[in-house]
């Protein structure tokens, strides 16, 4: 590793296959986080985006602003180099959870490769959240701690007000990358603390700490182990931590460890047909969240109550052997479901890695000049890769295109504004996309019941003329 790329981003929404990003900000270190250079990257809303009110009242965003920037194909060229220069660690708050899989659906729908910051040319990734955690249960010295209401919160908004991180708005990327990095440098004078918890997020590391965990008992299927895992999830009524039991692998997903949590009264009234429901599962990849430890007393915060839970589901489980089988046979063989019809801009997992062919016909459309990209389009040779290509062009570079492309984008824009709610997008989840009117209710909404201030409201009526303005609502 020769650098950290702290970085956040400000969006239109949640939506991780359709929303997109508006502003990205990041700052380059060194290993000891003094700053090398840093970027603040302002992206246009593009024709077929619908910003959620929600995210437009929290980033203040205006439309207005919003028709400034980089066009969204070149903004994600620079923030795609960026994060895979040689040697850097990508590393926000959260990121892991929502910013590096919100990048990762950017990259797919502008045909650059999604995951090689992950790996390639000595590039990784971290989050700061999971080890702020960690600081907070094992070094809570190291932080002032913000409550909300009497209870404790991790936002990065309220961490950085009560520790003087960062000056400015919340929720302006730089202000969030600027306390990010502040946080980090807080946390990193325990240097021995922070270089463990690095470890957690490489791929190689986690896994042999996982496997230095010890063996609690042998089952038939495989030997299991119990540890501590600490994700923001299991919530600070939790402690951050449940304790699971390893089960294996999942067979058709072959980087993800099974952990069944083991504090869950309801396990014992698992049969055959209800395993579904009454075993909770957690899906981990090494050197992802959550973070697993020993099951020792040195990190145990559960209670008398949780423990006991947890030493009667152990012996249920071993004295079960067969049904104990069943329950783990069901996960390792689960298979998420294909959602039909699925558009190809959320189609990233579903359809895979491009084969070799597509992979260079992608490298051959960047460097083409516009009437070179338009040819390539119909090289490729499934429909899926040449509607991305198509839809690039028509969002990005939308004058004088041929009536094929065109003609193609306006069939998909009937489906971004649907007469019919049932024929609107679906995501990888089946979520559906937001629609002109689902955005127009949400607003109607918000100003009914929320607490919102002059700005939000002046945003909120922008944001509803260019919604009617733009679309057929009736």
């Amino acid at each position: 590793m020769s650098s950290y790329l702290f970085y956040d981003l400000e969006t239109t929404g949640l939506n991780k296959a359709f929303d997109q990003v508006l502003q990205f900000a990041a700052i380059r270190t060194d290993t000891v986080f003094n700053e090398i250079e840093r970027h603040n990257i302002i992206i246009k809303l593009r024709p077929d985006v619908i910003p959620t009110p929600q995210a437009t009242i929290t980033h203040r965003i205006s439309i207005t602003d919003s028709m400034q920037g980089l066009c969204e194909f070149e903004a994600m060229i620079k923030i795609h180099s960026l994060m895979n220069q040689p040697g850097t660690t990508s590393i926000g708050y959260n990121n892991l959870t929502f910013d590096d899989e919100f990048l990762r659906f950017c990259f797919h729908r502008n045909l650059l490769p999604p995951y090689t910051h992950q790996y390639k040319n000595g590039c990784r990734r971290s989050d700061l959240l999971p080890m702020t955690i960690m600081y907070y249960l094992y070094k809570p010295e190291m932080l002032k701690w913000p409550k909300i209401d009497g209870k404790l919160t991790m936002k990065l908004e309220k961490i950085n007000e009560l520790n003087e991180l960062a000056s400015g708005q919340a929720h302006n990327a730089m202000v969030d990358v600027e306390a990010t990095l502040e946080l980090a440098r807080k946390l990193r004078k325990e240097t021995k603390m922070w270089d463990y918890l690095e470890g957690y997020f490489d791929k190689p590391e986690d896994t042999r700490r996982i496997e230095k965990i010890p063996i609690s008992f042998h089952s038939i299927a495989c030997s299991n182990k119990i540890g501590l895992m600490i994700n923001k999830d299991f919530g600070v009524e939790n402690k951050y931590q449940v304790p699971v039991l390893l089960i294996g692998n999942s067979i058709p997903y072959k980087n993800q460890t099974l952990w069944l949590r083991l504090d869950q009264t309801e396990l014992q009234n698992i049969n055959p047909k209800n395993i579904a429901t009454k075993s909770y599962i957690i899906r981990k990849k090494c050197g992802e969240p959550g973070i697993v430890l020993p099951f020792i007393d040195h990190y145990n915060f559960l209670t008398a109550k949780r423990q006991a839970v947890v030493e009667k589901n152990q012996a249920w489980l071993q004295s079960h052997s067969t049904l104990f089988n069943k329950i783990i046979q069901y996960h390792r063989e689960f298979k998420y479901s294909e959602v039909p019809d699925l558009d190809c801009d959320a189609a990233l997992y579903q359809n895979g890695f491009l084969p070799t062919q597509d992979q260079e016909l992608c490298r051959q459309f960047h460097k083409a000049d516009i009437e070179g990209k338009i040819n390539i389009v119909g090289q490729f040779e499934g429909i899926d890769m040449r509607k991305q290509a198509s839809r690039l062009l028509c969002r990005n570079y939308s004058d004088n295109l041929p009536v094929m492309l065109t003609r193609d984008f306006a069939e998909y824009m009937q489906r971004v504004n649907p007469k019919n709610i049932n024929n609107g997008l679906r995501d990888y989840k089946n979520d559906k996309r937001t629609t002109p009117k689902n955005a127009l209710a949400q607003i109607d909404k918000l100003i009914a019941g929320a607490n919102l201030d002059e700005q939000q409201i002046e945003l909120l009526d922008e944001l509803e003329k260019y919604l009617k303005d733009k679309y057929s609502l009736a």
